[in-house]
């Protein structure tokens, strides 16, 4: 076991800071972005440097805890007992070259302050639907995102990382200085390096355009089907999401979605208008609302509504093969049962498009399945856990039958590991790189099945 004295130690080697247990502020350092998980790691460090990171290793390495680097909390679910976690906001650099479309970005950096950095540049950035997500972590997970369909995961689009060794090595490093260690990357995360910068393609968007479409959920099978029939014929310039969502009567919901279920089709064109497919899910049902036009990566964050302060959270998530007729009518016939009343919203991703030919070599893909789903069942302070976990573990077995033979990172939930994403012989060719550059294993092996 680590000793207090050599933290003390280490403390006085960093420029940046380290919170122990029962120091001020340890409580809050330790937390991950999902409240529900309870992390207990050795201590939290928030490096001020590079230097600030070589001393870490050093320290690691002499004293026996690993390094779990975890740049703003989210996917959090590995046992840190016997860590330290990292926490890289000083790593803060963000330049855009707009003639080359290139973002170079420093890992502590979220996706809000670049897309803030990119509006009204013709550019975007292959970001997901929350601005309060690292880059890092997000593209190092794989990242699924409103463009996948036009330029593929996060992690495809990843050209180059700045990597620290464990070594302490620190260099940057593509696919030809090492291939390797760069398909580990794309995916599988910090589980070979410490990452401390990024260089990731951006994605051209000339005339962004934007659609979204509201149904009763009377609706909700006859249009499901409708947006399952486009896919077959969309190009890829056009992405499209599916929210299923079944409100709680609670007082704090606005009137208008108070105690009701509705889906909302959303849809996202990179080269103009898509009105012409978008009309064959328009047709389908009664759009009860409706909004389209020209729109923005910043109006998309906008419209998110995804929270910006950690919460705790539950879902579940599965990659499908195909969305048949069937599988629609099971799910439609689920969702409004008395007794899954705890999955408030059921969001529905279409494939396909650049994700079926990933234009670099990675870990992760998406291209054995044609959907991507998640439901979300919250936790409501008071509110017993039992109805919500099982509501989740029905829809897991409802869809089962469908299951593609991977998912991507990203959308792993506590305790799931790197097996659901990756054939035995990439977990394989993944556990070699990482033994090549961390042989003494002073990296946290994160979610790398044990």
């Amino acid at each position: 076991m680590t000793s207090i004295s050599s933290f003390d130690a280490l403390r006085d080697r960093l420029s940046g800071s380290l919170f122990r247990p029962g120091d001020a502020g340890f409580d809050e350092a330790r937390q991950p972005w999902n409240l529900a998980i309870d992390q207990r790691p050795l201590a939290v460090a928030a490096p001020a440097d590079v230097a600030d990171l070589h001393a870490l290793l050093g320290a690691a390495r002499s004293s026996g805890f690993r390094l779990a680097v975890q740049p703003s909390g989210h996917g959090a679910s590995s046992d840190l007992d016997g860590a330290v976690i990292v926490r890289m906001s000083a790593f803060d650099e963000l330049d855009v070259d707009v003639d080359a479309g290139i973002l170079r970005v420093g890992t502590g950096v979220r996706w809000g302050a670049v897309v803030d950095a990119l509006e009204g540049t013709g550019w975007a950035a292959p970001a997901g639907t929350s601005p309060v997500v690292s880059v890092a972590g997000y593209t190092l997970g794989g990242g699924h995102s409103w463009f996948s369909r036009t330029a593929g995961l996060g992690s495809d689009n990843l050209r180059a990382a700045w990597v620290l060794r464990a070594d302490g090595s620190h260099e940057r490093v593509d696919d030809d200085s090492d291939p390797d260690l760069m398909w580990a990357l794309r995916g599988a995360g910090g589980v070979v390096g410490i990452v401390t910068a990024l260089e990731i393609d951006l994605v051209r968007t000339p005339a962004l355009w934007g659609a979204s479409l509201t149904f009763d959920v009377a609706d909700a099978a006859a249009v499901i089907r409708a947006v399952r029939d486009l896919a077959a014929d969309a190009p890829a310039s056009l992405n499209v999401f599916m929210n299923s969502m079944r409100m709680p009567d609670a007082p704090q919901l606005p009137e208008a979605i108070r105690g009701r279920s509705f889906l909302e089709v959303q849809a996202l064109s990179v080269d103009g208008s898509a009105d012409e497919l978008i009309d064959r899910v328009r047709r389908a049902g009664a759009v009860q609302h409706e909004t389209t036009g020209a729109t923005s990566p910043a109006a998309l964050v906008a419209a998110s509504n995804e929270p910006t302060e950690p919460t705790p959270g539950r879902g579940a998530s599965m990659a499908l093969t195909t969305l048949d007729d069937a599988t629609i009518d099971a799910l439609v016939e689920f969702r409004e049962l008395p007794e899954q009343a705890p999955i408030i919203g059921i969001d529905i991703r279409m494939l396909g498009g650049a994700l079926d030919a990933p234009r670099r070599s990675g870990f992760a893909s998406l291209a054995s399945a044609g959907w991507l789903l998640h439901a979300l069942a919250p936790l409501f302070p008071g509110a017993p856990r039992e109805p919500g976990d099982a509501s989740l573990a029905g829809f897991v077995d409802l869809l089962a039958h469908a299951e593609a033979s991977r998912t991507v990172p990203t959308f792993l939930g506590p305790g799931q590991t790197l097996d659901r994403c990756g054939t035995s012989a990439d977990l394989d060719r993944l556990r070699a790189v990482r033994a090549a550059v961390d042989p003494e294993g002073v990296l946290h092996a994160g979610r790398l099945p044990r």
